[in-house]
């Protein structure tokens, strides 16, 4: 199956220091998994996970200046 039949996000989730940190996914527990495969425990531990927004891929340069 292509992978185009499920459509992927970009999400945004709040940081414990004020920065957002940007992951992609099928959904926000995707997009948490797919991190956690990128990321030590201790940068995991710094993501608040019950907290995202969903961003358009077109307004990511409006929150460039807050990624950690």
């Amino acid at each position: 199956m292509s992978s185009f039949s499920n459509p992927h996000y970009m999400y945004l989730f709040e940081m414990k220091n004020g920065k957002q940190k940007l992951a992609y996914g099928q959904s926000p527990q995707d997009a948490l998994d797919i991190l956690r495969i990128r990321l030590t425990e201790d940068e995991m531990m710094a993501i608040i996970t019950d907290e995202c927004v969903k961003i358009n891929q077109r307004k990511l340069q409006e929150y460039v200046h807050n990624l950690g």
